[in-house]
């Protein structure tokens, strides 16, 4: 009887071959006409969940659907009986026969070939593997004992998942009580002399984000870990476990990738930014030494420090544009995207910046302007305080602090009253009119005697007296003086008592200061008689 069947069985199979030879034959004209027609839609053969084949072609008519229906048709047929199934592959013409049993399953042509695949052996063999996982899950699925071992691992699983996120939560609420007492136990490393760099609250709260973070992380992780060990212990929920896996596995393979693959370029910024800092270092001392006095004439005390902040920036610069190219994710688009944002963002609001910088240059290097000069600048006196890249500030004789931008500096006319004078201290100038029937030398004389007569004027160089103008009514006298280096509340008050002593001193001479605009003479002289110098409510002071 077996020997019968045997026999039947191979005189089936000899059939089988023929017709399949025959088809074979065929098979060039089809894709002939194949390749002229639209291509047709692929289908995916999935049986039991897992993916077996993709067909991509039209055999003998069939369409890719028409052919997965058909083996997955075979395939349910041949796994609902209890024989034991081998799986197998033949070749045919340029096509492998994938054989279940004595059955066939499928046939794998060239036009199922994935993009970029050019074995069609290798596409037969992945696919014979693929139904081999069928059957051998379908075998499972029917073992009632594998299933209860199947579920009890899940079960012990399931249990150690909760026992690893109780653990996590136990260890980030004792990290909670213990980070307290550690930070007031290392306070005083974040400590600056007796000023705190970072208030604990603040820490306290950063700290306690990151535990959060690292929390939910390890909760996400266990999570996924136990929910791909759980699906991988049945059949049918197999395959997705094993993409669950698989996902993980390319992640992490592309995160160490990408890290060892950053490490060589990250090395190399690393070693530019080294170098760049040894000879910014190098510079520092090196233009410190060249500002001595005798070495060059435009590096001095004053150029110094915006010399060597110059040299450190185009030294760090050039270092960035080196290292440019070596650094993680420079090549990427996002990157590229940031770096033309910048350089648009720089290029429209920058344009003023780079005005007031390149003004503050000018003044550093022209030195027009020193910290302790007194100067007028737009109308605005005052001492210079201090110079910036941006900005200059001048206190004035009120106590006023302006702060002028360097390019109004540079765009205007400056008066500086502390560079004419010889020696140390200021220039110190007030005009006044007086008309052409008053001698010329009178009225120098006057000015000159209340120049002595005001303290903080210094009688070496003397003051002097300049006819400025003639104008029509009047002539204009200019006094010149120098006075002693003072803060600019003081010489405010120098000012205010030079003026009064010239009040005084005319007064005493019977002449009147005043701007004759007129018609024809006043009947009496505009003086202010010295017994009413001191009129109510004004008090007179014991050394007048």
């Amino acid at each position: 009887m077996g020997s019968r069947m045997c026999t039947w069985g191979a005189l089936a199979m000899g059939i089988f071959w023929s017709a399949l030879t025959l088809a074979a034959d065929t098979t060039e004209t089809a894709e002939q006409k194949a390749a002229a027609a639209p291509p047709a839609e692929a289908a995916e053969l999935k049986i039991a969940n897992r993916s077996v084949i993709v067909f991509r072609g039209t055999l003998l008519g069939e369409t890719p659907e028409l052919r997965s229906r058909r083996a997955r048709a075979v395939i349910d047929e041949a796994l609902a009986g209890d024989e034991d199934l081998q799986v197998s592959i033949d070749p045919i013409q340029k096509s492998y026969l994938v054989l279940l049993g004595y059955r066939r399953a499928f046939i794998v042509t060239p036009q199922d070939l994935e993009a970029g695949k050019n074995s069609v052996r290798e596409a037969a063999e992945a696919a014979a593997e693929n139904l081999r996982l069928v059957v051998m899950e379908n075998g499972e699925a029917r073992n009632v004992r594998f299933l209860l071992k199947a579920a009890g691992f899940s079960a012990v699983a399931t249990l150690l998942f909760i026992g690893l996120l109780r653990a996590v939560r136990f260890v980030r609420r004792k990290l909670l009580d213990l980070i307290p007492k550690v930070m007031q136990r290392h306070t005083h490393l974040l400590q600056v002399g007796h000023t705190q760099i970072i208030d604990m609250q603040n820490l306290y709260y950063l700290v306690d984000r990151l535990l959060w973070l690292l929390y939910w992380a390890l909760v996400l992780l266990f999570s996924y870990q136990w929910l791909s060990f759980v699906l991988s212990q049945f059949p049918y929920t197999r395959p997705w476990g094993e993409s669950l896996n698989i996902h993980l596995l390319q992640m992490a393979r592309y995160l160490l990738d990408g890290i060892l693959g950053a490490m060589p370029g990250l090395a190399v910024a690393v070693a530019i930014f080294f170098i760049a800092r040894g000879i910014s270092d190098f510079m520092r001392s090196l233009l410190k030494r060249m500002a001595r006095p005798g070495t060059i004439s435009w590096l001095s005390h004053e150029t110094l420090q915006p010399t060597t902040r110059l040299t450190s920036l185009a030294i760090w610069l050039f270092a960035l544009a080196m290292a440019y190219p070596y650094l993680p994710g420079a090549g990427t688009e996002a990157f590229k995207g940031l770096s033309v944002l910048i350089g648009l963002m720089i290029s429209l609001g920058a344009s003023s910046v780079v005005g007031q910088a390149a003004a503050g240059l000018i003044l550093t290097y022209s030195r027009t302007l020193r910290p302790g000069e007194f100067v007028q600048v737009g109308g605005h006196e005052g001492t210079v305080t201090e110079m910036g890249m941006f900005t200059t500030t001048i206190r004035t004789g009120l106590g006023e602090m302006l702060t002028i931008p360097n390019s109004m500096i540079t765009g205007s006319v400056t008066k500086n009253y502390s560079r004419t004078v010889s020696g140390e201290g200021y220039v110190v100038d007030t005009v006044v009119t007086i008309g052409y029937d008053t001698p010329w030398r009178q009225v120098e004389a006057m000015l000159l005697e209340a120049a002595r007569r005001t303290e903080g004027i210094l009688a070496n160089p003397a003051p002097q007296v300049f006819q400025t103008a003639l104008s029509d009514f009047y002539p204009e006298y200019r006094l010149v003086a120098q006075a002693v280096p003072s803060m600019p509340r003081p010489r405010a008050e120098l000012l205010s008592v030079l003026h009064a002593n010239i009040q005084d001193v005319f007064n005493e001479y019977g002449v009147q200061i005043m701007s004759p605009h007129y018609l024809g003479d006043p009947q009496s002289d505009k003086l202010v008689p010295r017994e009413k110098w001191y009129a109510a409510p004004a008090k007179e002071s014991p050394d007048s």
